[in-house]
């Protein structure tokens, strides 16, 4: 930690506090009914969206997941854009046509939130496949939970990024849960990574609730995608301090109040920021005042989104495409 500037451990910090912020207030707006559909919240998970964000260039490209606001957030969304889509309004992202599980913003790099579960580890592939065929520096980073490692469509990514050495980089945020189903009830290894040396690529597992242990391992990875040596599956063991849906979820009981309050004593950012003051870097109260400004930009979001308006029903076809096989229209 010492051999990171101190420019960006304030960097991680803020955009782990901005995700943090943004879903909080998204959870209460969805709690209150005043946002449609599911919101699937990353709190608790910041540490990883920022530790490998930290690396990319709007040009380097990342796929989501159904859990998929901190990825954009990090990587720099626009936060009046993200509630707009959120609200369903037509200056979302989408126009308001995509909601919570289908953000995009491709001049960012940011190929898609998505709502299939392994949807996004062959579009990754696309991406990386691009930029080798077309000589760039860029790397595709491609998200996914421990439950998406059970996809065929991660399998054969993987499979088809080692091959052609293609720059990739898989994160696993192994969250411990696919959907309400405890990991050991769903797969028979404890590590997703083991599953890297069976496609020829490294395999690395890191503390997905230590900001700088992400960043270092995310740096190493991307830089060695960037040097034409190929994938890497990076595992990050994390946790998620609200329900698979919202905040409180549906009612299933499937974790202990204990379980979820021994991972809140790890907060990534709570951690984070006492390491920071021990090392003199921000004080309490500049961590405070950090907070209230990102809190004053996300509710300044909201308005602006609540204020805006909900796209047209003439508009509803537009934008919206499908593929005939075969080469036919």
């Amino acid at each position: 930690m010492t051999e990171i500037t101190r420019e960006m451990l304030l960097d991680l910090h803020q955009r782990m506090v901005r995700i943090r912020i943004f879903e909080e207030e998204a959870g209460r707006l969805s709690e209150a009914g005043r946002i449609p559909g599911a919101l699937h919240l990353y709190v608790g998970e910041e540490a990883v969206a920022a530790g490998v964000m930290a690396h990319l260039e709007a040009a380097d490209q990342i796929t989501s997941t159904h859990r998929g606001h901190g990825h954009l957030v990090a990587k720099g969304g626009d936060l009046r854009q993200m509630y707009a889509e959120l609200f369903g309004r037509e200056a979302g992202y989408c126009k308001g046509k995509g909601g919570s599980m289908h953000i995009a913003d491709l001049d960012l790099g940011m190929l898609g939130a998505n709502g299939i579960v392994g949807g996004g580890p062959p579009i990754a592939v696309g991406a990386a496949f691009s930029n080798k065929y077309r000589k760039t520096q860029n790397v595709s980073c491609c998200f996914f939970g421990d439950g998406a490692s059970n996809e065929g469509t991660f399998h054969e990514a993987a499979n088809i990024a080692a091959l052609y050495r293609l720059p990739i980089v898989f994160v696993c945020e192994n969250n411990g849960f696919g959907e309400f189903t405890r990991q050991d009830r769903h797969q028979a290894i404890q590590d997703v990574a083991d599953r890297a040396g069976s496609y020829g690529m490294p395999g690395v597992i890191v503390d997905g609730m230590d900001v700088t242990a992400v960043y270092e391992a995310a740096g190493e990875a991307i830089a060695r995608a960037r040097r034409g040596e190929g994938p890497t599956l990076l595992e990050c063991k994390t946790y998620r301090f609200f329900d698979h849906v919202g905040v409180r979820g549906m009612g299933m009981v499937y974790r202990t109040d204990d379980e979820v309050l021994q991972w809140k004593k790890r907060d990534p950012i709570a951690t984070f920021e006492e390491r920071l003051q021990e090392m003199g870097i921000l004080a309490a109260d500049q961590a405070a005042a950090i907070h209230e400004r990102v809190l004053f930009e996300v509710r300044e979001a909201i308005a602006f989104a609540e204020n805006s308006p909900p796209p047209d029903p003439s508009v509803l076809l537009e934008d919206v495409y499908t593929l005939a096989a075969g080469g036919g229209r």
